[in-house]
């Protein structure tokens, strides 16, 4: 039995320095994560997901709470991104990962956006000036609320969806279907365990429950969720994803 277990840890740590070794042989590359409160650092899975990658990928996350199409590039978060990209992509390959909805829908005074003309010409308008600055984008649908009725999941966000896909075909450009992915995931662990992957539970000290935003736990689960839709919607992403 000793001398098994020593022959297993001796695999081992000859299988993960051949990873290590691979790792290193790999041209450094970087994500930048553009999106949502869903994406955002603290309450989405964006920093999960970019612990997902092996060391030579610089991944930003520059997502932000409560932004849309119109009011993350108004308000100067996208032109954070852009010098980013203007100082490095055309020397370093350079993926920027797209991700809105939420706060696009009707009822939020300088966010909303429309849904037939200004939500796609917003989204498009970032694939455009992504390319322009030698940087490959990726469109990502929203993540899914958690909200039950009758113990059926509330899909609020199918229409934006729908046109981000449609986006995406026009432009040619790669799809993370996260919203339908996130879904059948949350219908079926069901109303109660979908709770669990909130910032707190329901009725915690700091009120801060609701079925939108996630604590570690949702982080954790999203982004292992995600990750081998990346994986398989850009192959060349595959060797810096770690299993």
């Amino acid at each position: 039995m000793t001398t098994f277990k020593t022959l297993l840890l001796l695999f081992l740590a000859l299988a993960s320095a051949q990873c290590i070794a691979q790792s290193t042989d790999l041209a450094p590359i970087q994500i930048l994560l553009i999106g949502d409160s869903t994406l955002a650092p603290k309450n989405g899975f964006g920093d999960e997901f970019c612990k997902k990658f092996t060391a030579n990928v610089s991944c930003f996350n520059l997502a932000k709470n409560g932004r849309s199409t119109r009011s993350y590039k108004a308000e100067g978060s996208w032109d954070k991104a852009i010098d980013i990209l203007k100082k490095t992509a055309k020397s370093q390959k350079t993926y920027v990962l797209i991700e809105f909805g939420h706060n696009d829908q009707p009822g939020k005074p300088g966010r909303s956006t429309d849904l037939k003309i200004e939500f796609p010409a917003n989204l498009t308008n970032y694939l455009i000036e992504t390319r322009a600055l030698g940087a490959i984008p990726i469109l990502s649908t929203p993540l899914s609320r958690r909200s039950f009725k009758n113990d059926q999941l509330v899909r609020d966000l199918d229409e934006w969806a729908a046109v981000t896909k449609e986006v995406a075909i026009k432009n040619q450009v790669a799809l993370i279907d996260l919203l339908d992915v996130s879904s059948k995931a949350i219908q079926k662990m069901g109303s109660k365990e979908a709770d669990t992957l909130a910032i707190e539970p329901p009725g915690g000290v700091n009120k801060a429950f609701d079925h939108t935003h996630v604590g570690p736990k949702g982080a954790k689960f999203f982004a292992d969720l995600v990750t081998p839709l990346y994986k398989q919607a850009i192959p060349d992403l595959a060797p810096y994803i770690i299993e």
